[in-house]
């Protein structure tokens, strides 16, 4: 009977790991650039049941959800993002963007300053967010 039981927990426990181990983001990816979306989607939320702390998952849900209109789940995704890797240029740089279309400009500044301490591959992207702040600033104050 023990050893039943414990060749039992063995093949139990093997699988756990196995299942923690898999990582399903790479095939996800290939699926999000063939702009097969639903099934990338259910691949990259596959992913984060097995490794939760996976913030590029999270990223491209977020992408899907934008793709998709659908705001509320995008933020979310974004947020969850930002949260596991808060030195994430694009997380952040599409916060703002999501934060301009909102006309939530205090938001949108102070994560440009987060943005402005991080940024290395996609500091072009400061220029736009100054002339689109600034637009909205003309168009306030008229």
């Amino acid at each position: 009977m023990k050893l039943i039981l414990i060749i039992f927990l063995y093949f139990s426990f093997s699988s756990l790991t196995f299942s923690k181990d898999y990582n399903f983001f790479d095939e996800a990816k290939i699926l999000f650039e063939q702009e097969k979306f639903e099934d990338s989607k259910f691949l990259f939320q596959r992913n984060i049941v097995y490794n939760p702390k996976d913030a590029k998952s999270y990223l491209y849900l977020a992408k899907i959800f934008k793709n998709e209109k659908d705001k509320f789940e995008e933020e979310k995704n974004l947020n969850t993002a930002l949260l596991l890797e808060p030195k994430n240029e694009e997380v952040i740089y599409l916060l703002i963007d999501m934060e301009l279309k909102r006309s939530n400009f205090s938001k949108a500044e102070e994560l440009k300053k987060d943005f402005q301490k991080i940024c290395s591959s996609l500091c072009e992207k400061l220029s736009s967010i100054d002339v689109r702040l600034k637009e909205f600033e003309k168009k306030d104050s008229s």
